[in-house]
């Protein structure tokens, strides 16, 4: 199955072509200019190099939808369980913050703004959710755990990178201070963003480290389970 390894390969290098489109708008003018601190990724979107920020979007779902065929082609997560639905959100929610830009709420509310925000967050989200499940669902399989606690180490270091964004929203109504100037928000949101293309790089190797689809997300594990803690095979992944 070549092809499928192809995929998982072609899916890493779109996640890191990605990631460097967005690294070059921190260092290149008009972008360069972006208060990398307080100002979110998505400020780029609003400038007349839109068209890099866009492109860089594009290919990371791109990239991410390679990663998750061919994780659903070797066998590693099933599309119709949590962490299939949790990627397809995710992989979703990147064209969709193309689509509906950034806004700036100093002029007013805005649908657009509304939308593109809600997207955000299902992004930032789902995708550690989804590296939870697969990597949980696999953990006592000898023959992928260390992919697997990989996976949910990452998955848990892309949430505790979300945590400041977490306390700054349930703070504000005790502290008063809106919760985009509680934290570093810029600065925060690349972090977010930085974990999760590793995540989808992860799992991309995950995927082209898989040869077979010899044992298939469902199957039973022919081990007691008094032997091995409970069945790894849980169905999450």
């Amino acid at each position: 199955m070549r092809g499928v390894r192809g995929l998982a390969v072609g899916g890493i290098g779109a996640a890191a072509l990605a990631a460097m489109l967005v690294g070059l708008l921190h260092v290149v003018p008009p972008s360069a200019a972006v208060n990398p601190m307080r100002r979110t990724i998505s400020e780029y979107g609003l400038l007349e190099t839109a068209w890099v920020f866009n492109t860089a979007l594009i290919v990371l779902a791109a990239g991410s939808a390679a990663v998750l065929a061919s994780l659903v082609a070797r066998g590693v997560v099933r599309l119709a369980s949590f962490g299939g639905v949790a990627l397809v959100l995710w992989t979703a929610s990147l064209p969709a913050i193309v689509l509906f830009p950034k806004h700036n709420w100093a002029v007013g509310p805005s649908m657009s703004g509304t939308v593109h925000r809600a997207f955000a967050l299902v992004g930032f989200l789902s995708l550690p959710a989804a590296a939870l499940a697969i990597g949980w669902a696999w953990r006592s399989q000898a023959r992928w755990r260390a992919h697997a606690y990989r996976t949910v180490i990452l998955g848990w270091c892309s949430l505790l990178c979300f945590s400041p964004l977490a306390y700054a929203i349930l703070s504000q109504p005790i502290t008063g201070v809106r919760w985009w100037r509680a934290v570093p928000l810029g600065a925060v949101e690349r972090l977010v963003a930085a974990s999760e293309v590793v995540i989808v790089l992860a799992l991309g190797w995950w995927a082209a480290r898989a040869r077979e689809r010899d044992e298939p997300v469902g199957a039973v594990d022919p081990t007691p389970a008094g032997a091995r803690g409970g069945s790894a095979r849980s169905g999450l992944a």
